[in-house]
């Protein structure tokens, strides 16, 4: 595994972003694990998490594309943070650009923030995780409706591994159905590779006990490849 991917594993159990317990999702599923990308709260916590995001980027879609797009409301400090890293680390001066979820009517109208989006432009989408791939059948009419823009992916921060609509993953259906390129930073296979019964700041992250709970969730839920 790459020394960044677990520098970014890390950076999440440190920022109480990837956390262990009892949740449900936004699909209802009962799980062990929850990625919630509103625990970055600070400027130096959003700075890595571009540098993160940026290097995912610029692995799979390199950085010769015009648009980083962000859906509302967690995909507007996303796409800030991506690009102003794709500037600083790669010199990649890409537009960012959010919808609104309500369209103003007055100043600068309109359903968008940030930069134009327009025809041929060539966008790549990016949001926190995606785990029935609901918010691309949402996003993709914005996009649409915009021109005829070539969307060339999307990036998430943590792959679920878990079933999308049908048996298979979500990030493969939206590539499926879509029929663009999906990345993430990481997959839950590498967090729980790096934190299975390995000490971190003192303490066993995952242990046998919630491996056992991941594992019987993949049992339901883990996708099909």
């Amino acid at each position: 595994m790459e020394a960044y991917k677990r520098e970014f594993i890390e950076f999440m159990v440190d920022c109480q972003v990837l956390k262990f317990g009892d949740f449900v999702t936004k699909s209802g599923r009962k799980t062990p694990f929850f990625i919630n990308t509103g625990f970055y709260r600070t400027g130096g916590q959003l700075k890595r998490l571009g540098s993160y995001y940026a290097k995912a980027i610029k692995d799979k879609f390199g950085t010769d594309f015009d648009v980083l797009f962000g859906p509302a409301y967690k995909g507007i400090p996303l796409s800030t943070a991506a690009v102003i890293a794709l500037s600083e680390e790669y010199g990649a001066d890409v537009r960012y650009c959010s919808n609104r979820k309500e369209v103003k009517d007055h100043g600068d109208k309109g359903i968008l923030l940030g930069g134009p989006v327009g025809d041929g432009d060539r966008v790549v989408i990016i949001e926190d995780v995606t785990t029935a791939g609901t918010s691309i059948e949402e996003t993709l009419p914005i996009l649409k409706a915009q021109g005829a823009v070539e969307v060339l992916g999307l990036v998430v921060s943590v792959d679920r591994m878990e079933r999308g609509k049908g048996k298979k993953s979500a990030l493969r259906e939206i590539r499926e159905r879509c029929g663009f390129e999906t990345t993430a930073i990481v997959t839950m296979g590498e967090v729980v590779e790096h934190l299975y019964n390995r000490p971190y700041r003192g303490e066993i992250v995952i242990d046998d006990t919630l491996k056992n709970a991941i594992d019987a969730y993949y049992e339901q839920y883990g996708a099909e490849e």
